[in-house]
C-alpha cells in the first residue's frame, strides 16, 4: 500500500528520494520519511506526518549523503504520526528500514524484544525488523536481514541502510511490490516503477521470497536474477496539461480501449484471438463454469464479465470479492475456468487466491494492466489490458479495459460453444466502434459537470440498475463514495420495494442506470416508484429508450450493441464522481484513507 524508494551512487541522495515519494504518493499519503547515510557514515533520519511538502519543509540544512531510502505511508499498525512515519531504526540508531506489508506475528516479536529490554518507540510492525536487524550478529547486511525476515511472518517489500555497512542498500520482497532500477553507476529500489521511471527503465523485478544487495556498483539477487528494459513513456506519470491524473486517465479512454483491442478482433470468423490464453478451443469448450475474482472496482468490473460470459457463452459465470474467497476454503473445481481481475497485478487478496487456486489444481488466468507482475506471472495465462500507467487511486481507463478484457474472453468462449458467427461479426463490429462512442460520452463534460454540482449537494445517494446495468451501478456508486466521500449505496432496482424505498425523500437523488434492453419498461417502474416519493431522478440511458412521463434529469449515452453497453453507461458515472469531487474540493488523486494498490490483507 505504501510507497518505497531507495537510492545508492555519486548523487546527492534526498533530492532523487524526495522526487520518488511525490510520484509514489498515491500509494500512501497519511506520513512521509527519509533516512540516509552521510559522508562520515552517520545515519540520519527525518520523517514527519503528512504529505511529502510537509517531510520538505522540516528537512534540517545539510540533510544530504549519496546513500538513502524513503517512504510514504498509508496507516495500519497505529495512527499517522511523526513517530509511526518510516523509516524506523533500531536501538543504536545505526539500523534503518522502511516496510509495506503486515507483519502476522508483531506482537508476539515486540513483546519479546520488549522482554529482552528494548525499548519500542512506536505503533508499527515494521520497529521491530529494524531492531532484529541491528541485533543480528552475521557478517554481511544481507544475512542481518535473512536472518531477521526468518524470524518474521507475513507480508513485506523493505530496503534496509546500516551505517556499518555504508555504500549499501539490502531489499527482500514478500508479497508486496519491489524493483530495483540500474542507471550508469547508480542504482534505485522502488516499489513502483513511477518513482524512478524518469531516471531509468531498466529494472529487475524480484520475487518473492527474494533478497538483494545494491550498491553503485551494481546489484545481487539471491535468486540470480538480471536486469531487463521495460518499454514505458515516462510522460505517462505526469498529468500534462491537465488539472489531475484522473481526468487526464478518464480522458485517455478511447485511446486505450482501442490499444486492448488492437489484433485481438477476428471480423471474418467473428471471434477473437487471444494467445495468452494459452487454451485450444477443446479446453476452452472443457468448462462448466466461470469464476471471477476481483477487488473494488475489479470486483464490479468482474461482475459485468460475468454477465457478459454468461449470456455470450451460455456458461453459469459469476464474481466474488478476491478478498473473501480463500477464507471460506472454497471448492476449486477442475472444470471451473478461474480469472483473476486486477489493474496493478499486485492486489495481494487476488494474489493469494489464485495461489490458493493453483495449490488446490485450479485453471486460472488473469486480466491484469501492468506486465510482469505478481499476479501475471501467477496465472496459468491472461490477457493483458495495456491502459498504460494508471496513477490516480480512483480507476478509470483500467476498468473500462477490464470490461474490454471481459468481453474478448466472452466472444472467446461463445464462439467455440454455441455463439453464432452472425453474432460473432456483429460483436466485432460493436467493440470496433466502442473507442469513437467512449469520446462522445466525453463530449458531454460539461452537462455532466452541471449534474454533479446538485449532487453533491446531496449527503447520500442511491445508485440502482437491473441485471447488466446492476454492477455499473455498484461500480458508480464505488467511483462516487471514494473521491466526493458522499455516502453512496448501490442496489438491483428490483429490490427498491424490499426495503430502501424508506429512504426515498427529496433530499435522497437516485442514479439510475437504463441500458436500452428488454428490461426498460421495468426500470421505468422503478422511476415512478422513486419519483412517486419525491425523490430526484438523474438516469443515465440511450438514446430510444422511452422514459414515460417522470421528471428525470436525462443524460444519454451512445446506442450500443446491448451486451456493451453497460461500459458506455460507465463512463459518465467516472466524470459525475470526479466533478462532485472536484465542485467539493477535494483531492482527487489521492483520496483520504485509501492508496491505489492494495498490498495488505
Amino acid at each position: 500500500m505504501c510507497g518505497i524508494v531507495g537510492y545508492v551512487g555519486p548523487q546527492d541522495a534526498p533530492p532523487l528520494l524526495i522526487e520518488g515519494l511525490a510520484r509514489l504518493e498515491y500509494r500512501g499519503y497519511d506520513s512521509a520519511g527519509l533516512a540516509v547515510l552521510t559522508d562520515r557514515d552517520k545515519l540520519r533520519v527525518v520523517k514527519q506526518a503528512g504529505r511529502v511538502r510537509e517531510l520538505v519543509e522540516h528537512l534540517p540544512p545539510g540533510f544530504g549523503g549519496h546513500t538513502g531510502i524513503g517512504h510514504t505511508r498509508w496507516a495500519t499498525h497505529g495512527p499517522a504520526t511523526d513517530v509511526n512515519a518510516h523509516p524506523h531504526t533500531d536501538a543504536t540508531g545505526r539500523v534503518a528500514v522502511v516496510h509495506n506489508g503486515i507483519l502476522d506475528n508483531a506482537y508476539e516479536l515486540r513483546a519479546r524484544l520488549a522482554a529482552d529490554g528494548v525499548e519500542l518507540v512506536s505503533d508499527t510492525d515494521t520497529e521491530v525488523i529494524a531492531h532484529l536487524v541491528g541485533r543480528s550478529q552475521a557478517a554481511t547486511l544481507q544475512e542481518k536481514v535473512a536472518e531477521a525476515l526468518g524470524q518474521v511472518h507475513g507480508t513485506w517489500g523493505l530496503a534496509v541502510l546500516h551505517a556499518d555497512h555504508p555504500g549499501e542498500i539490502v531489499a527482500a520482497r514478500n508479497g508486496s511490490p519491489l524493483i530495483l532500477g540500474v542507471g550508469n553507476g547508480e542504482m534505485y529500489v522502488a516499489s513502483d516503477l513511477a518513482a524512478i521511471v524518469r531516471h531509468t527503465t531498466t529494472v529487475v523485478l524480484l520475487d518473492d521470497g527474494e533478497l538483494a544487495s545494491v550498491t553503485e556498483r551494481g546489484f545481487s539477487t539471491t535468486g540470480g536474477k538480471a536486469a531487463a528494459e521495460i518499454d514505458v513513456d515516462p510522460a505517462a506519470y505526469e498529468t500534462g496539461e491537465h488539472e489531475s491524473f484522473m481526468l487526464k486517465e478518464i480522458l485517455e479512454q478511447p485511446e486505450t480501449a482501442a490499444r486492448v483491442l488492437q489484433g485481438r478482433l477476428d471480423d471474418r470468423f467473428g471471434t477473437t484471438h487471444l494467445g495468452g490464453l494459452e487454451m485450444t478451443p477443446h479446453e476452452s469448450r472443457a468448462f462448466r463454469r466461470v469464476k471471477v475474482l476481483g477487488c473494488g472496482s475489479a470486483y464490479y468490473v468482474g461482475e459485468m464479465g460475468a454477465g457478459l460470459i454468461e449470456e455470450l457463452a451460455r456458461i453459469p459465470a459469476h464474481a466474488e470479492p478476491a478478498s473473501e474467497f480463500r477464507y471460506r476454503n472454497p471448492i476449486v473445481e477442475r472444470d471451473t475456468l478461474y480469472v483473476a481481475v486486477s489493474q496493478s497485478g499486485e492486489t495481494l487478496d487476488t494474489l493469494l487466491a489464485v495461489e490458493e487456486i493453483k495449490r488446490k489444481g485450479g485453471r486460472v488466468i488473469g486480466l491484469v494492466n501492468v506486465v510482469g507482475s505478481a499476479i501475471a506471472r501467477a496465472c496459468d495465462g491472461g490477457i493483458y489490458l495495456h491502459a498504460g500507467p494508471e496513477v490516480a487511486v480512483a480507476s478509470t481507463k483500467a476498468v473500462t479495459n477490464m470490461f474490454l478484457g471481459f468481453a474478448l474472453l466472452a466472444l472467446h468462449l461463445g464462439r467455440v460453444r454455441d455463439l453464432s458467427v452472425a453474432d460473432g461479426k456483429r460483436l466485432v463490429k460493436g467493440l470496433e466502434e466502442l473507442p469513437e462512442k467512449i469520446a462522445e460520452v466525453l463530449e458531454t463534460q460539461d452537462r455532466l459537470a452541471e449534474v454533479a454540482d446538485e449532487l453533491a449537494k446531496a449527503e447520500s445517494l442511491f445508485f440502482i440498475g437491473r441485471v447488466r446495468g446492476y454492477p455499473v451501478a455498484r461500480e458508480g456508486a464505488q467511483k462516487f463514495k471514494e473521491i466526493s466521500y458522499r455516502h453512496a449505496e448501490a442496489y438491483p432496482a428490483s429490490e427498491l420495494k424490499h426495503g430502501p424505498l424508506a429512504l426515498i425523500s427529496p433530499t435522497m437523488p437516485t442514479v439510475v442506470i437504463v441500458p436500452d434492453d428488454d428490461l426498460a419498461s421495468r426500470n421505468v417502474g422503478a422511476l415512478e416508484e422513486i419519483a412517486a416519493r419525491g425523490g430526484p431522478l438523474v438516469v443515465i440511458t440511450q438514446p430510444g429508450v422511452d422514459l414515460g412521463g417522470v421528471q428525470v434529469t436525462r443524460i444519454d449515452v451512445p446506442a450500443s450493441e446491448v451486451e456493451l453497453a453497460p461500459i458506455l453507461l460507465t463512463i459518465p458515472l467516472q466524470l459525475l464522481a470526479y466533478q462532485a469531487a472536484l465542485a467539493l474540493g477535494h483531492d482527487i488523486d489521492k483520496p483520504r484513507n485509501l492508496a491505489k494498490s492494495v498490498t495488505v490483507e
